[in-house]
């Protein structure tokens, strides 16, 4: 995993703001998370940007509190959050990622419109990142290919936000290009 320091840092700071049910602030730390994840395209990196980015949507809405399985699902969502920084620190990659699996295969176990919730709450987020690194230039096959959604989805997405929305016409004045080839071959 590239950048480990500032990942567990996110982490940390991700756990303050979720004591605080601060939804805003873990929504800024995962858009500082796909900063690298465009940088390094490292898969586990990714995963961290939608996780806490699913994570600050949960505590947006708090139209889930009221189903039964909620308790018990949020719980074990921080308790794998929590165990993840814990082996990330360990220098235990590869039980961070099961930690962060297990996040994902808790959805699973929820049952009715709380797993529909849910599942369409992570998809979200996986397209929302996708955006996000799009934005950061790198390509939309390579991105959806890396989040595992279809370039579809994405380019709809990014079609509504106007991420690709560039005058690629405009183009830098002749003699501010004359004097740049001069600047270089003084």
């Amino acid at each position: 995993m590239q950048d480990k320091k500032h990942i567990i840092k996110i982490l940390q700071r991700t756990q303050g703001a979720l004591r605080k049910e601060d939804y805003v602030k873990i929504k800024n730390l995962s858009n500082q998370v796909v900063h690298d994840s465009s940088v390094y395209q490292d898969p586990d990196i990714i995963s961290i940007a939608v996780v806490i980015y699913a994570l600050s949507k949960l505590i947006e809405r708090e139209k889930y509190e009221e189903y039964s399985e909620w308790p018990s699902f949020y719980r074990d969502y921080v308790n794998h959050l929590d165990r993840g920084l814990k082996t990330l620190r360990e220098n235990n990659i590869e039980g961070f990622r099961k930690e962060i699996e297990q996040i994902r295969n808790s959805i699973e176990k929820l049952s009715g419109k709380l797993k529909n919730y849910m599942s369409e709450v992570f998809r979200k987020a996986q397209i929302n990142k996708a955006s996000r690194i799009y934005e950061h230039g790198i390509s939309m096959e390579q991105t959806a290919k890396i989040l595992g959604i279809s370039i579809w989805e994405l380019a709809e997405y990014a079609g509504q936000t106007g991420i690709g929305d560039v005058d690629l016409s405009q183009t830098m004045p002749i003699k501010q290009r004359i004097k740049i080839a001069e600047d270089i071959f003084k």
